[in-house]
């Protein structure tokens, strides 16, 4: 009777400084388990005298009914206390302002990207996407690159096998489409590229767009004519370009094209380095060997060719200095971009 007493009473303390359902179902083991405190006392009935073993068993019983009471009054109102504290949690307070859907962004590149597609589709240009692994033969050979030539350099490209290379530049497409495709033509070859070279303004891995037109008696003068009005549809009307002779392999004449700074309009400024000018792409005409090389008769046809690196324009136009931003995968910056 004095073990019923001291657990009756430890019993009913624990049971009312329980703060969850969760302690409650504890509790509920310990004492009405089948190895429980009352339960124990059940097992103590054989040293009971004969003729005192009902009234025990009595007592307990009526103990373990008072503790289950208890245990019970005190779930139903921690759920009572659980529930409203969830309610409250769970308020919806309809003065606040509605929760703004997120919206994705188009990466930099790729609005750029658009924007010169669109530009010379307006033109009558189509689009070619070659593969990215290439043969080395539509990568330098078909292009009048000979053997010896630097851009051959295993420090420059990357080699897959020892004529099978990931292309430095988009230029197979316009081969593939020259060996496969009468004249006129008028494509425009998009891509991503790879070159052994990482710094602040080079990449690895970049994008260029090639652009080449096959017609009779295409000339430089067609040349600069294209690209004036490219360049003023991707920056403005007031963008003037200027070409400068150069060399390339695959043209005859080449030029260097560069085009009055979008920021300065020409009248020097840190992005230009005071020249008033920026260096944006190569091009020129198409050697007559590269047209021979894809069937093309070149006494009958001529040709332009022209490449841009999709990240110098990105980097002009929006004032970015270091070509690994763009491929930082940074939230915040990219958020800057509205969605085209």
């Amino acid at each position: 009777m004095q073990d019923y007493s001291v657990i009756k009473e430890k019993a009913f303390e624990e049971i009312e400084k329980a703060t969850s359902s969760a302690q409650l179902v504890d509790l509920r083991v310990k004492y009405l388990g089948k190895t429980g405190e009352i339960s124990l006392l059940m097992k103590n009935m054989k040293d009971i005298a004969p003729e005192e073993r009902a009234s025990f068993g009595k007592v307990v019983n009526e103990l373990k009914t008072e503790v289950e009471s208890k245990i019970q009054e005190k779930d139903t109102l921690l759920k009572e206390i659980e529930f409203k504290n969830k309610i409250k949690a769970e308020s919806l307070d309809i003065t606040l302002p509605g929760k703004k859907q997120e919206t994705g962004n188009l990466h930099p590149l790729n609005i750029v990207k658009n924007q010169i597609i669109d530009a010379f589709t307006g033109m009558g240009f189509e689009v070619f996407e070659g593969p990215e692994i290439e043969l080395d033969y539509y990568c330098f050979e078909a292009l009048n690159i000979p053997k010896d030539h630097p851009a051959r350099d295993m420090q420059d490209t990357f080699y897959v096998k020892d004529d099978i290379v990931l292309r430095p530049h988009t230029s197979p497409g316009q081969i593939r489409t020259m060996e496969n495709k009468k004249p006129p033509i008028k494509i425009l070859s998009p891509g991503r590229v790879y070159r052994a070279d990482d710094d602040a303004s080079h990449s690895p891995m970049f994008h260029q767009i090639e652009g080449l037109v096959v017609d009779k008696n295409v000339s430089l003068c067609d040349l600069k004519g294209l690209l004036n009005k490219f360049f003023k549809t991707i920056f403005d009307e007031t963008t003037e370009i200027r070409l400068r002779p150069s060399y390339f392999p695959f043209t005859e004449p080449s030029v260097e094209v560069d085009v009055t700074c979008s920021k300065c309009h020409g009248k020097g400024c840190s992005l230009c380095k005071g020249t008033g000018w920026i260096e944006i792409l190569g091009a020129g005409i198409v050697n007559k060997k590269v047209l021979e090389n894809c069937g093309i008769d070149s006494n009958e046809y001529s040709a332009l060719a022209f490449g841009l690196g999709i990240e110098r324009i990105t980097m002009i136009k929006y004032g970015i200095t270091d070509i690994r931003t763009l491929f930082a995968n940074n939230v915040k910056f990219l958020k800057q971009f509205e969605r085209r």
